[in-house]
Protein backbone atom coordinates (compact mmCIF):
# COMPACT_ATOMS: atom_id res chain seq x y z
CA UNK A 1 0.00 0.00 0.00
CA UNK A 2 1.08 3.70 -0.47
CA UNK A 3 0.35 6.75 0.53
CA UNK A 4 1.37 10.14 -0.97
CA UNK A 5 1.80 13.13 1.21
CA UNK A 6 1.69 16.58 -0.29
CA UNK A 7 3.25 19.59 1.56
CA UNK A 8 2.45 22.66 0.64
CA UNK A 9 4.81 24.48 2.77
CA UNK A 10 7.68 26.56 1.34
CA UNK A 11 9.95 25.75 4.42
CA UNK A 12 12.14 23.10 3.60
CA UNK A 13 11.75 20.18 6.77
CA UNK A 14 9.37 22.98 8.13
CA UNK A 15 6.79 22.41 10.79
CA UNK A 16 4.02 21.25 8.11
CA UNK A 17 6.92 18.53 6.99
CA UNK A 18 7.86 17.25 10.71
CA UNK A 19 4.07 16.88 11.90
CA UNK A 20 3.67 14.89 8.07
CA UNK A 21 6.63 13.00 9.06
CA UNK A 22 5.23 11.86 12.45
CA UNK A 23 1.97 10.61 10.38
CA UNK A 24 4.59 8.76 7.72
CA UNK A 25 6.70 6.89 10.70
CA UNK A 26 3.60 4.95 11.85
CA UNK A 27 1.93 4.23 8.47
CA UNK A 28 5.64 2.83 7.89
CA UNK A 29 5.99 0.86 10.58
CA UNK A 30 3.11 -0.78 9.24
CA UNK A 31 4.59 -1.66 5.90
CA UNK A 32 2.75 1.55 4.10
CA UNK A 33 5.03 3.30 1.66
CA UNK A 34 4.89 7.17 1.88
CA UNK A 35 5.96 9.34 -0.70
CA UNK A 36 6.29 12.92 0.48
CA UNK A 37 5.67 15.52 -2.41
CA UNK A 38 6.77 19.24 -1.53
CA UNK A 39 4.46 21.78 -3.53
CA UNK A 40 4.93 24.90 -1.37
CA UNK A 41 7.09 27.27 -3.06
CA UNK A 42 6.21 26.27 -6.83
CA UNK A 43 4.39 27.86 -9.10
CA UNK A 44 0.98 26.55 -9.64
CA UNK A 45 -1.92 27.73 -11.44
CA UNK A 46 -5.58 28.04 -9.90
CA UNK A 47 -8.38 26.00 -11.57
CA UNK A 48 -9.86 28.05 -14.51
CA UNK A 49 -12.94 26.67 -14.29
CA UNK A 50 -12.86 25.87 -18.28
CA UNK A 51 -14.42 22.57 -17.85
CA UNK A 52 -12.19 20.77 -19.94
CA UNK A 53 -11.47 17.75 -17.63
CA UNK A 54 -14.74 16.62 -17.64
CA UNK A 55 -13.40 15.65 -21.59
CA UNK A 56 -9.92 15.12 -20.92
CA UNK A 57 -10.77 12.53 -18.00
CA UNK A 58 -7.79 12.67 -15.69
CA UNK A 59 -6.46 15.24 -16.67
CA UNK A 60 -6.20 19.18 -16.23
CA UNK A 61 -5.84 21.06 -19.69
CA UNK A 62 -3.35 23.35 -18.04
CA UNK A 63 -0.11 21.51 -18.67
CA UNK A 64 2.55 23.92 -17.90
CA UNK A 65 3.01 22.86 -13.86
CA UNK A 66 3.17 19.36 -12.07
CA UNK A 67 0.02 19.18 -11.35
CA UNK A 68 -1.10 16.21 -14.19
CA UNK A 69 1.88 13.98 -12.25
CA UNK A 70 0.45 14.98 -8.94
CA UNK A 71 -3.20 14.07 -10.23
CA UNK A 72 -1.78 10.81 -11.55
CA UNK A 73 -0.04 10.49 -7.90
CA UNK A 74 -3.22 10.39 -5.99
CA UNK A 75 -5.25 8.01 -8.69
CA UNK A 76 -2.50 5.89 -7.99
CA UNK A 77 -2.25 5.95 -4.04
CA UNK A 78 -4.29 4.18 -1.52
CA UNK A 79 -4.28 7.36 0.94
CA UNK A 80 -3.45 10.34 0.59
CA UNK A 81 -1.87 13.66 3.23
CA UNK A 82 -2.66 17.22 2.59
CA UNK A 83 -0.27 19.10 4.48
CA UNK A 84 -0.60 23.05 5.00
CA UNK A 85 0.42 25.94 7.03
CA UNK A 86 -2.47 28.24 7.80
CA UNK A 87 -1.73 31.69 6.33
CA UNK A 88 -4.61 34.24 7.03
CA UNK A 89 -6.67 31.83 8.94
CA UNK A 90 -6.91 29.47 5.83
CA UNK A 91 -4.75 27.07 3.69
CA UNK A 92 -2.24 28.57 1.49
CA UNK A 93 -2.50 29.34 -2.36
CA UNK A 94 -0.22 25.90 -3.28
CA UNK A 95 -3.03 23.42 -1.21
CA UNK A 96 -5.50 25.90 -2.97
CA UNK A 97 -4.76 24.88 -6.39
CA UNK A 98 -3.56 21.45 -5.48
CA UNK A 99 -7.26 20.96 -3.83
CA UNK A 100 -9.34 22.92 -6.58
CA UNK A 101 -7.85 21.62 -9.74
CA UNK A 102 -7.47 17.94 -8.79
CA UNK A 103 -10.63 17.51 -6.82
CA UNK A 104 -12.31 18.79 -10.10
CA UNK A 105 -10.42 16.91 -12.53
CA UNK A 106 -10.65 13.56 -10.07
CA UNK A 107 -14.19 14.24 -9.16
CA UNK A 108 -15.12 13.60 -12.97
CA UNK A 109 -13.22 10.16 -12.65
CA UNK A 110 -14.41 9.04 -9.46
CA UNK A 111 -10.33 8.13 -8.72
CA UNK A 112 -10.45 9.48 -4.98
CA UNK A 113 -13.59 7.70 -4.09
CA UNK A 114 -13.21 5.53 -1.12
CA UNK A 115 -9.24 6.35 -0.72
CA UNK A 116 -7.98 7.11 3.04
CA UNK A 117 -7.04 10.62 3.26
CA UNK A 118 -6.34 13.14 5.84
CA UNK A 119 -5.33 16.38 7.11
CA UNK A 120 -2.87 17.97 8.58
CA UNK A 121 -2.34 21.56 9.44
CA UNK A 122 -0.65 24.31 11.49
CA UNK A 123 -0.81 27.45 13.04
CA UNK A 124 0.86 29.60 14.28
CA UNK A 125 -1.73 30.30 16.88
CA UNK A 126 -5.63 31.03 15.34
CA UNK A 127 -7.44 30.20 12.02
CA UNK A 128 -6.29 26.07 12.19
CA UNK A 129 -9.66 25.10 12.27
CA UNK A 130 -10.48 26.43 9.20
CA UNK A 131 -7.28 25.08 7.25
CA UNK A 132 -9.13 21.80 9.00
CA UNK A 133 -12.56 22.30 7.54
CA UNK A 134 -11.36 23.57 4.18
CA UNK A 135 -8.97 20.24 3.88
CA UNK A 136 -11.91 17.93 5.22
CA UNK A 137 -14.13 19.15 2.53
CA UNK A 138 -11.75 18.43 -0.14
CA UNK A 139 -11.95 14.50 1.22
CA UNK A 140 -15.70 14.67 2.10
CA UNK A 141 -16.63 15.98 -1.67
CA UNK A 142 -14.43 13.36 -3.19
CA UNK A 143 -16.08 10.62 -1.03
CA UNK A 144 -13.22 9.15 0.71
CA UNK A 145 -12.69 7.97 4.10
CA UNK A 146 -10.91 9.85 6.81
CA UNK A 147 -9.47 8.57 9.78
CA UNK A 148 -9.48 10.54 12.93
CA UNK A 149 -7.08 10.88 15.19
CA UNK A 150 -8.13 11.91 19.49
CA UNK A 151 -8.22 15.70 18.26
CA UNK A 152 -8.04 17.39 15.51
CA UNK A 153 -4.79 17.42 13.31
CA UNK A 154 -2.96 20.56 14.06
CA UNK A 155 -0.12 21.44 15.55
CA UNK A 156 1.12 24.90 16.57
CA UNK A 157 4.69 26.88 15.98
CA UNK A 158 6.09 29.66 14.26
CA UNK A 159 9.93 29.21 13.81
CA UNK A 160 11.04 25.81 11.87
CA UNK A 161 11.27 23.06 14.75
CA UNK A 162 8.43 24.63 17.03
CA UNK A 163 6.04 22.17 16.55
CA UNK A 164 8.18 19.76 18.20
CA UNK A 165 7.56 20.95 20.86
CA UNK A 166 4.04 20.34 20.81
CA UNK A 167 3.80 17.68 22.72
CA UNK A 168 0.15 16.89 21.54
CA UNK A 169 0.26 18.01 18.26
CA UNK A 170 2.78 15.57 17.57
CA UNK A 171 0.37 12.89 19.52
CA UNK A 172 -1.88 13.57 17.55
CA UNK A 173 -0.03 12.88 14.87
CA UNK A 174 1.45 9.92 15.29
CA UNK A 175 -2.16 8.76 16.56
CA UNK A 176 -3.70 9.72 12.94
CA UNK A 177 -0.68 7.44 11.17
CA UNK A 178 -1.67 4.52 13.49
CA UNK A 179 -5.68 5.02 12.89
CA UNK A 180 -4.63 5.94 9.25
CA UNK A 181 -2.98 2.20 8.68
CA UNK A 182 -5.44 0.82 10.45
CA UNK A 183 -8.37 1.79 8.18
CA UNK A 184 -5.75 1.40 5.03
CA UNK A 185 -5.28 -2.30 6.05
CA UNK A 186 -8.87 -2.75 6.44
CA UNK A 187 -10.38 -0.89 3.43
CA UNK A 188 -7.59 -1.09 1.01
CA UNK A 189 -5.93 -4.36 2.41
Amino acid sequence: MKVVAFNSSPRKNGNTQQMLNAVADELQKENIEVEHIRIGGQLLHGCIACGSCSKHKGRCIQDDDPMNDWIAKMTGADGILLGSPTYFATLNTEMKALIDRCGYVLRQTGDLRLKVGAPVVVARRGGAIQTYNTLMAFFGINEMIVPSSFYWNMGYGLAVGDVLSDDEGMETMRQLGRNMAFVLKKVRG
